[in-house]
Formats: structure tokens, sequence, C-alpha cells
């Protein structure tokens, strides 16, 4: 049987592979295990627009109760906000129910541990292998007045805005940005956070109706942010994730900001301004070569992890670094948050622009981004994690490689949420990378379904 947990969470179609039994052993064991025997432990619970979310929402409570928690409910709140509202409430433990950038039918349930972190592989285990029956405890069944309860958390986007605003130390007066909210959980806080710190604000797609989130829009499909910019003469137009923990940026041209540029401008910012613990940035395999040229042109380190956001929080925490993140968006500044934050990260970029006194497009200027394709295999869900065993699939990878001669570099790893491969191929002639790639994604559908 595959693991429950995946690089982010318990994820799958809601009613289907999450359906309300499972979200509700979550809440119970997930209870029991992270309250480490305390009374009426505290859970904060958070989640984005997905019709689902209420369903699975109801079920999630029932369970938390059912182990005599107490059920915190911030309502639709970034990811996020989640884990910074758990350590700043002091309580036991947050959950999020959010799909992040999957569509709207997957919904996922992940957990933060009582310092806001998400937990580590072994507590995630113990959890599972509570709910498989491979581990037998006695969670505690309180009745009477020991049964937990719920109560709604009045100030939680509130206390949460506070908390993003005071990140710089910079008003945003005289900029005008747009903002792509997807549908998603930052429909009500970012605009709020920018408004309040001065700047012009535009909000698109910040109209959810429970089934519009991710649809054609946010940080997964920029294309109508783009023309958006270009059209109403924008400075920045900042696209979200479904549970904004990802951002991707505009500049005033119409030009894409991905992750990897905005790691090097803000790394080189607070390299100048003597921040950059150990000099170093954290970022994934997935990064571009450009972002390792920039990088060591300026005089940096850099230090690459497996593709996850939890590898890169992991490296960061064991070696004192304090910026590093995803090509995606997904970027940790660790001397604020303990997770990916993509408002907080627009928050950083945007005060370096204001301090710069530049355009968005000039300080992207700093690194090339050389060509690269990314193109997903579906694939049987039971054999997504063997594809270098197959003995055909190897030799094709080798074959491209070696054409390459060193100038080019073919990345290929399993979705940690959907069943899929993900087939990235880096090299100086985009032609012939986008054959390669769709070759490739091609032999691995038939080779692995």
């Amino acid at each position: 049987m595959s693991r429950m947990f995946g690089t982010d969470g318990v994820r799958g179609i809601a009613n289907q592979d999450l359906n309300c039994e499972l979200a509700f052993k979550l809440g119970q064991v997930g209870t029991y295990v992270l309250s480490k025997g305390k009374k009426k432990p505290k859970i904060l619970i958070g989640k984005d627009t997905r019709l689902s979310g209420d369903m699975l929402e109801a079920a999630l409570v029932a369970g938390i109760c059912s182990a005599g928690g107490q059920a915190l409910l911030a309502g639709v709140i970034p990811t996020p906000g989640v884990a910074y509202l758990t350590k700043h409430y002091r309580v036991d433990a947050g959950v999020v129910i959010s799909a992040s950038h999957n569509p709207m039918e997957y919904n996922g349930i992940k957990f933060f541990d009582r310092n806001g972190y998400k937990l580590p592989d072994e507590l995630e285990d113990e959890i599972e292998a509570i709910i498989k029956g491979e581990k037998r405890v006695d969670i505690p069944a309180p009745t009477g007045g020991d049964i937990g309860s719920k109560m709604i958390v009045p100030n939680a986007i509130q206390d949460y805005v506070n908390f993003l605003k005071h990140t710089i130390d910079v008003d945003l007066n005289g900029l005008k940005l747009a903002l792509d909210c997807a549908n998603g959980a930052a429909y009500k806080v970012a605009p709020m956070v920018f408004s309040q710190l001065g700047a012009e604000v535009v909000a698109i797609n910040d109209n959810p109706n429970g089934i519009n989130i991710n649809w054609n829009c946010g940080s997964t499909h920029p294309e109508g942010l783009q023309r958006f910019v270009v059209e109403n003469r924008v400075d920045v137009g900042l696209a979200f994730d479904g549970d904004a923990d990802r951002l991707i940026v505009v500049d005033e041209k119409g030009e894409l900001v991905d992750g990897d540029q905005i790691m090097v401008i803000c790394a080189l910012d607070m390299k100048e301004r003597g921040l950059l613990k150990r000099n170093t940035v954290v970022a994934t395999i997935m990064s571009n070569i450009g972002f390792d040229i920039a990088l060591e042109r300026a005089g940096c380190s850099f230090v690459k992890t497996k593709v996850g956001d939890r590898y890169v929080l992991e490296e960061m925490l064991k070696n004192g670094y304090n910026i590093g993140g995803e090509q995606s968006g997904h970027i940790i500044f660790l001397d604020h948050s303990t997770t990916g934050d993509g408002i907080l990260t627009a928050l950083q970029l945007l005060s370096v622009l204001k301090r710069k006194k530049q355009k968005l497009s000039e300080l992207a200027s700093v690194m090339q981004r050389f060509p690269q394709v990314l193109v997903n295999a579906r694939v049987n869900p039971d054999k997504k994690n063997f594809y270098m065993e197959d003995h055909v699939i190897a030799e094709e990878i080798s074959r491209i490689e070696s054409r390459f001669k060193g100038a080019g570099r073919v990345v290929i790893r399993p979705s940690g949420t959907e069943p899929l491969i993900r087939v990235m191929i880096e090299g100086a002639d985009q032609k012939e990378i986008e054959e390669s790639a769709k070759r490739l994604a091609s032999l691995i559908e038939e080779r692995l379904n």
C-alpha cells in the first residue's frame, strides 16, 4: 500500500480518495499524536475556498472533538496564515484543508506542529500507522464534559494581516499592483495587506464560488495577469496559488519573474545589507542554471535539495540558512516564517524594489534564465516511482544527456500529489529540448501504463 502522506500532507479527489471517514480519522489520530497527552488540546483549522472544504472541515472537527480536542476555526485563510497563527496563538497544532495549486476536485489535509512547522516524516508515519491499524494505541474516547468542542476565531485574518505588514520597513506608496488571487485563500488577505501599506491595488480572480479556484488563473496560469498588467499599466503583478503559499510575479512589461529570480533578487539585497546567513541560498534540483550563475557571479553560495519545500526547509534548519525555495515560487524567509508564504514573499520583493528605486524588469535582469521545458507524463499511480528501473527509459535519458555534452540536463521526478512523472529538460536550444521532453514523456507514459 502506498504512503498516505505525500510531500504536502494527505491529498486526493475529495469525497473519493479523501473522504469524510479519512478526514475524521486524521482529526482524531492527529489530535492524539500531536497533543502529547494534553487534556483539551487546541487545534487550529484553516481552509481554502474549495466546495469540499466545508464537508471535510466538519468531519475533521468531529474527529478532533471525539478525541477531546478543541477545534478553533479560522475559516478561509492562506496556508502560511495557519502556520503563523498556530505559533502565535500557542495552540497544540494547526491543520489546513487545501490542495494548493491542484484543480478544485482535489483537496488535502496537512498538519503543522505547535511551532508552525510541517510535520517530519516520523510523525506523519505514526499517524498513518495508527489509522491503518499497523500500530495499536488506545485513543481516549471522552464522554460528558470531556468531549471536545469547536469555536470560531474572530480575528484570525486581521492578526495574520498585522503580522505580514510588519515584515517590511517601507511603505508601498506610489506602486500600482495587480493581484491575481486565484479565486483562492488570498482573496481577502492579499488586497488588505497591500492596500493598507499604501499601494494602489487592483484585484482579479477574487470572487471564489467553490469551483473556480485555480481555474485558468493564479500562479499556475499567469497569462491573464500578464495581459492585465500591460493593458492597465501596472507596476507589478502578483499571482498566488489556491492556498497562497506560492508566488509568481509579472514585471511592468508583462514578463514572468519566477521563484528562482525572486530568490536571487532578495538574496543579493540581503547580502548587501548583511542579512544573508552563511552567504548561502537553498534551492532544489529544478532551479535554472541561470540561478547558479547569478549567485556565483555575486559571490554567493547555493545548496540544492530534492524537490519539495520540506526538503528545502530541512536543509535551512540543519545548517542555519535563512532563505530558500523553489522555482515554482514557494519561498521560505526563515527570519519571518516557518513555511513558504506568497504574500510575505511579495512584500520582501517589493521592499527591495522600493529601496533600490528600480523597476522590476531591471531587478530581474540580474539573472538570465536558460530555456527549460517541463512536461508531465500521466502514469499508473503504482508505477510512478519505478521509472529508473525501466531500462528503456533509462537508456533514453542517457542518450539525451550525452547529446547535450554538458550544456544541458534532464531531471525526472514523480509528483508528490498526482499520478504524474515530471520531465524537465534544460539546454541552450529551445526547440531541441521541447522535442526531447515530449518524446521522453510519451515513452514514460507508454512504459508505465
